[in-house]
């Protein structure tokens, strides 16, 4: 009876512990983005995002937002990017005549209301910072870095740093392989048909990855604007949208500001990766959702939607403006993106980080007014919400000034609708066509000495991300721990098993 009872407890235990192992090596095949890019990072992240609103502070984001590895020209009567944001190229603002004269970098009258810390680097850029005459870029409580030149005005505190850019040179051929990985290796769970009012994507219901693989633009038959569905999504799943071809466009109507669309509980865990495309464009009345990967250094890309939800990583050159006709108000809003994607092989990067502080009080307004102090900087200088016209000089003094500014802007989004036509199209498989494998200058090690105002912040164990001051966020990196304990927990289910054979045959 003891052998028996002994066969049958060992008989449990090793089950248990076999489940066990198989659920944790399950949960080793998933990855972030390179450099742990995509989650809110700091200490002071919120449980939830709310919706996009002009209320108080929900937290603070000391992650990268928008990435771009060429130029980001402002253009149009674009409004503003929310959170971090990193230029590798130049920081170009020449907005149209007759719109509002002004661009915020870091902190968005309206949005997630999840800026950067104060102090923090709001724009980053390894070429020059320029703004046109009688134009405005804002960045108050923030820092403005930049390798290059600075002209124009130029809100908040202005620093000169010759490797400004560094830290985040290897991101960009890091993008670009993961973004080619996404498409290549991996294999689509569900169809995308586009019925011209809207495209429809069906996942297998199962799946906690959901692949699709999209050869066609989510446009109507003319052009217009389309609705943007999906179905069989189970709860918690990564949703990954490759669409492949030399130039893509979407514009849609989907997706809103209250998040009382079925598209907004996507966000978080939603990419849409273009691989191969040299030429992509986002338009639409949509708050678009989710965050958006653009893996081709050689890429422009063309933003005119009313806003973006999620993180935008483009290898390539954006341009941020609206259409010729129709309102302006554009806007990038920080929300992160949480999901797991395939493992693509790769080291992530140490880099320094980008200072922080504490929150500080909200703004809410509807108008914007400045009445900066105008000064020059120099490669060290530090301005406080002052505003730059020219930074050639080579001396080491130090400028300080301040000036009142009180910045925030508004947008009105609208989310009219025009669709037309009923012609269908099936996707198809994924495409073996692969895209120009251009290489980068960005080889530059991680290990780089850290540029003034840049601080290295060495955690015992961790990696830190260009992003933050944190460790990686956990969304699958601890890949070797996880294999280690899976290989250990089925040898230990093994053994059970051989012992309840033994005891099996005794009784």
């Amino acid at each position: 009876m003891r052998a028996r009872r002994f066969a049958s407890i060992s008989a449990g235990a090793a089950a248990a512990v076999c489940v066990a192992a198989l659920v944790v090596t399950a949960g080793a095949v998933a990855a972030p983005l390179p450099g742990g890019l995509g989650p809110c990072v700091g200490e002071a992240c919120p449980d939830v995002y709310p919706p996009v609103n002009n209320g108080g502070y929900a937290g603070r984001d000391n992650g990268i937002n928008v990435y771009v590895g060429g130029d980001f020209q402002v253009r149009g009567a674009a409004a503003e990017a929310e959170g971090r944001v990193v230029v590798l190229g130049d920081f170009d603002m020449a907005k149209r005549q007759g719109v509002s004269a002004i661009y915020n970098v870091g902190i968005a009258g309206v949005g997630s209301r999840v800026p950067p810390p104060d102090g923090a680097d709001f724009l980053t850029t390894g070429g020059n910072v320029s703004v046109a005459k009688d134009q405005r870029l804002l960045a108050d409580g923030g820092v403005v870095r930049h390798a290059g030149t600075v002209t124009g005005t130029v809100t908040g505190k202005v620093e000169k740093d010759p490797d400004a850019a560094k830290p985040y040179l290897k991101l960009r051929d890091e993008l670009r392989l993961a973004s080619q990985c996404y498409a290549r290796d991996t294999v689509a769970t569900g169809k995308a048909r586009n019925d011209g009012y809207r495209t429809l994507f069906s996942g297998d219901g199962k799946s906690a990855l959901q692949v699709f693989t999209v050869d066609f633009d989510l446009t109507a038959a003319n052009g217009g604007m389309q609705g943007i569905e999906f179905e069989g999504i189970p709860a918690g799943a990564t949703v990954l949208v490759n669409l492949t071809g030399a130039a893509r466009t979407i514009n849609t109507y989907t997706g809103d500001p209250g998040d009382a669309d079925p598209l907004n509980k996507l966000r978080e865990r939603l990419l849409w990766n273009f691989p191969d495309a040299t030429k992509v464009k986002i338009a639409g009345g949509a708050q678009f959702q989710g965050s958006v990967l653009i893996g081709e250094p050689g890429s422009t890309t063309t933003v005119t939607v009313s806003g973006v939800n999620g993180r935008f990583f483009t290898t390539g050159t954006l341009v941020h403006t609206s259409e010729e006709t129709g309102g302006g108000g554009q806007e990038f809003h920080a929300y992160p993106f949480t999901g797991d994607l395939p493992e693509c092989g790769g080291e992530q990067p140490t880099t320094p980080t980008s200072p922080s502080s504490s929150t500080s009080t909200s703004t809410t307004s509807s108008s914007s007014s400045t009445s900066p102090t105008t000064t020059s900087s120099s490669p060290t200088t530090s301005t406080s919400s002052s505003t730059t016209t020219s930074s050639s000089t080579s001396t080491s003094t130090k400028t300080s000034s301040s000036s009142s500014t009180t910045t925030s802007t508004s947008t009105t989004k609208s989310s009219s609708t025009t669709t037309s036509s009923s012609t269908t199209t099936s996707s198809n498989e994924p495409s073996s066509s692969t895209s120009p494998s251009s290489s980068t200058s960005s080889s530059s090690s991680s290990s780089t000495t850290p540029g003034p105002g840049v601080t290295t912040v060495p955690t015992p164990g961790a990696t830190t991300t260009p992003g933050g001051n944190g460790p990686l966020a956990s969304t699958g990196t601890e890949l070797r721990g996880l294999l280690t304990t899976g290989l250990l927990l089925l040898l230990l289910g093994g053994a059970l098993v051989a012992l309840t054979l033994q005891a099996r045959r005794r009784g």
